[in-house]
């Protein structure tokens, strides 16, 4: 059995505070393998174990301080068990403290003397090193004499003996709490973030432009709100209007909804209609099947329940998947334009700004009207400027002119 104490990760630290265990009493540990995060008060320290074995003991629990040099776990071969004996054995053990980041602090610093019976000339010194820093130097024939250590009073590290040993130590991982300006927190990019990340360096690889147009979405306004009074069991907003009037331009450019692959694109017969949903980890995308085949209610029953199931995470898979057209909605936190990125394999991103009230002028008077900004990032390689003005100035006809769209949707 060997047990395994807090080692000094540097900085000249006395104690860490155990931020959390990423292994349990009984597991099998592969060398190097992290077996807990330490914060200190300038750091957090991923401590790896020095050793392949079984955890056979933790003796601190998450969330308490652990002093340098103090037990962190027993490691011991598999049906190894700890007994009482070796327990009270090791906490009468008095702590040592030693400047080593190898992870094994068992051994105190040693003062290296010659014999008493020869003679130590002037010139010589006093060298302080860990027995394992003896060791190292001694297999790389390195004269320790000639060292001039770095650790406190002299002590010779092992980062003392440069570049040679470097394959020998096993390094802890320091997460650093503070740059040349001040104090940082360090938020691990993992999950639907890590997700997000990688499809956005994807898509960066493709030229997309961004097309930007307004809407005069008075009269619009003035169905919804009646409309939305006699519906009383789901909420009705502009977007299923949106996606209606989205669908109706589709199928006179189709090209829209598209996707490329290799050197074909694929015109989709069927209209998947994503929407972007912002959840606490990101943005998410479920997906209205078949939105051309059902009526306004029916579309607004889905983008509640879609979107409510994106927020608490419990959506299917399936719901996320076979979009062939996505619209994001930027206006419900407040922004006007945007240059949203592409939902991956769609040749098109609609997003919508916030609806606001704007002096226009409409029939030689200037009124103040309801204006709908959008904005249509698109694949280049699949359409140009002209397509993706087009597709906008049908989806504008069908808002402004809402009767028809009432055409449309019967």
């Amino acid at each position: 059995m060997f047990t395994f104490k807090f080692p000094d990760v540097g900085e000249g630290i006395q104690e860490g505070h155990i931020v959390s265990w990423l292994v349990k009493e009984g597991d099998m540990v592969k060398e190097d393998q992290v077996l807990a995060k330490i914060e200190t008060d300038k750091a957090v320290a991923d401590i790896p174990a020095p050793r392949s074995g079984k955890i056979l003991r933790i003796y601190a629990p998450a969330g308490q301080i652990v002093k340098v040099g103090e037990a962190l776990v027993d490691i011991g071969e598999e049906g190894e068990k700890v007994s009482k004996k070796e327990i009270q054995k090791i906490e009468k053990v008095p702590v040592k403290k030693g400047q080593s980041v190898v992870g094994e602090l068992e051994e105190a610093t040693e003062v290296m003397k010659e014999p008493i019976s020869k003679k130590i000339s002037s010139s010589e010194k006093e060298i302080k090193a860990l027995p394992s820093v003896r060791k190292l130097a001694k297999d790389k024939d390195i004269d320790l004499t000639k060292i001039q250590g770095s650790g406190k009073n002299g002590e010779i590290l092992l980062s003392d003996l440069g570049e040679k040993t470097a394959e020998n130590v096993k390094k802890i991982l320091v997460t650093k709490k503070y740059d040349m300006w001040g104090y940082i927190d360090h938020v691990p990019l993992q999950g639907l973030r890590k997700t997000i990340k990688e499809n956005m360096e994807a898509q960066a690889k493709i030229p997309i432009v961004t097309h930007m147009d307004e809407m005069d979405v008075t009269k619009l306004w003035a169905i919804r709100e009646k409309e939305k009074t006699k519906i009383k069991d789901v909420k009705l907003t502009f977007l299923p209007y949106i996606v209606k009037a989205v669908i109706a331009s589709l199928k006179v450019n189709p090209i829209l909804n598209s996707s490329l692959e290799e050197d074909q694109i694929l015109l989709k017969k069927y209209y998947n209609i994503g929407i972007a949903v912002a959840t606490s980890d990101g943005l998410i995308v479920p997906v209205i099947k078949g939105a051309d085949k059902k009526s306004l209610i029916d579309i607004a029953k889905d983008i509640e329940s879609l979107s409510e199931k994106a927020k608490q995470r419990t959506i299917d898979l399936m719901d996320l998947k076979g979009s062939t057209f996505t619209i994001t909605n930027i206006g419900s936190l407040g922004g006007i334009f945007a240059t949203p990125m592409l939902n991956m394999g769609e040749a098109a991103i609609l997003a919508l700004g916030r609806i606001y009230e704007k002096p226009l002028v409409v029939n030689g008077k200037i009124m103040v009207r309801k204006v709908l900004p959008v904005s249509l990032a698109f694949d280049h390689r699949i359409l140009d400027g002209a397509h993706a003005a087009l597709f906008v100035n049908k989806i504008k006809e069908y808002l402004e002119d809402p009767n028809r769209l009432m055409l449309e949707l019967s």
